[in-house]
C-alpha cells in the first residue's frame, strides 16, 4: 500500500464519484479505478459501494477513510513541522468556529492571524459543536472554538470563559423590561437553534426543568441565520452575546436579560491522539487572546 492509494481513496469519497475525483486530482478516471482495485484487492476488503446514485463507503471504507485521512494530515504535518523549526510557525491550520462565535470573530481572528502569523494559512470552517467535534476527531481539523453545556470526553478541553445567553428583540421604540423570566420567554416567538445543537440542548434542559414549553416559530443552523430573522420581524432569538449591537447592522437590535441566568463555556478543544503544531499552537493561543478581547469581559 502506499501514500497514493490514501490520497486516491480519500479524494474519491470526498468527491462522490470517480469521474470528480478524476477531474480535482487530475488522474484519468481508468487509472484512478485501477488503484481503488488494487488496494481493495490488498486489503481484501470491499471499502466502496457504487450505484446509479455514485459512490459511498461501506462500513470498512468508512473506518479506513478515517484512518487514511489521519495519516495524510500527519504527513501533511511533519512537512510543516520541520519548516517551523527554522523559525517562525509555518504550515496550514485548521480552525473550526462555532456559527455564535464566528459572527464577531471570525473578521478580527483572520485579520491578526495574517498579521501575526504570516507563514501560517488558516482554514476557517463554521458549524455547531457536533459537526466541529466529529472533524476534529477524524483529524480534518486541527482546534475548534465552541461553546459548551457538558465536557467533552476525548479531546484536549481549555475553557476560555462563562457565557450567558441572552434574549435579543428589535428595538420598536417601546420600553423593554430589562430582564425575562421563562415563563415569559415562551409568550414569545423565539427563533430556535436546530437540533442537534449545544445551545439548545441547554435551552430544552433549562425549559423541561422549569415545565414550560418554547414558542418556536423557527429553527435555524447559524447564529447569523438568528439574526437575520429577529431584523426581518419574525421573532426573537437566545444567543450567548451580551451586546450584540456591535455587530455591523444590529445597531437597532435590544439584549434582555434571561432570569435565571443560562449559561455556556466558551472552550478550545483540540485531538486527544495527535499532538499540535507549532503553527496550531500559535493560532491556539492567537484565538485565545482575540476572545478575549472581543468577548470576554462582556460575557457576564
Amino acid at each position: 500500500m502506499q501514500l497514493r492509494h490514501l490520497r486516491y481513496f480519500v479524494s474519491i469519497v470526498d468527491a462522490g464519484s470517480f469521474t470528480r475525483a478524476a477531474a480535482t486530482i487530475h488522474v484519468a478516471q481508468p487509472a484512478l479505478s485501477q488503484q481503488i482495485a488494487e488496494l481493495e484487492a490488498r486489503l481484501g476488503v470491499t471499502l466502496l459501494h457504487r450505484s446509479v446514485r455514485g459512490i459511498s463507503p461501506t462500513h470498512v471504507g468508512r473506518v479506513f477513510y478515517r484512518e487514511a485521512v489521519f495519516v495524510l494530515r500527519r504527513m501533511d504535518q511533519m512537512r510543516d513541522v520541520v519548516r517551523s523549526t527554522r523559525g517562525e510557525p509555518e504550515g496550514s491550520v485548521g480552525l473550526g468556529l462555532s456559527s455564535a462565535l464566528a459572527v464577531s470573530l471570525a473578521g478580527p481572528l483572520v485579520d491578526a492571524c495574517r498579521a501575526a502569523l504570516p507563514k501560517v494559512t488558516l482554514r476557517l470552517i463554521t458549524g455547531d459543536f457536533p459537526r466541529i467535534r466529529s472533524l476534529i476527531e477524524s483529524h480534518a481539523l486541527d482546534i475548534g472554538a465552541v461553546f459548551e453545556d457538558t465536557l467533552t470526553l476525548g479531546l484536549v478541553r481549555k475553557a476560555l470563559y462563562r457565557q450567558r445567553l441572552y434574549l435579543i428583540r428589535p428595538d420598536n421604540g417601546e420600553d423593554v423590561a430589562p430582564s425575562v423570566s421563562l415563563k415569559e420567554l415562551t409568550e414569545l416567538p423565539l427563533v430556535l437553534p436546530a437540533r442537534p445543537n449545544t445551545i439548545r440542548n441547554a435551552l430544552d434542559r433549562t425549559f423541561a426543568a422549569a415545565g414550560v414549553a418554547p414558542n418556536c416559530v423557527a429553527e435555524v443552523d447559524a447564529c447569523d441565520s438568528a439574526i437575520a430573522l429577529v431584523k426581518a420581524g419574525i421573532g426573537c432569538a437566545i444567543v450567548p452575546k451580551g451586546n450584540v449591537a456591535v455587530i455591523p447592522g444590529c445597531e437597532a437590535m435590544r439584549t434582555v436579560v434571561i432570569d435565571p441566568p443560562i449559561y455556556m463555556t466558551a472552550c478550545l478543544i483540540s485531538s486527544g491522539d495527535m499532538p499540535l503544531t507549532a503553527a496550531a499552537e500559535a493560532v491556539s493561543a492567537l484565538v485565545a487572546a482575540q476572545v478575549e478581547m472581543h468577548f470576554k469581559s462582556a460575557s457576564c
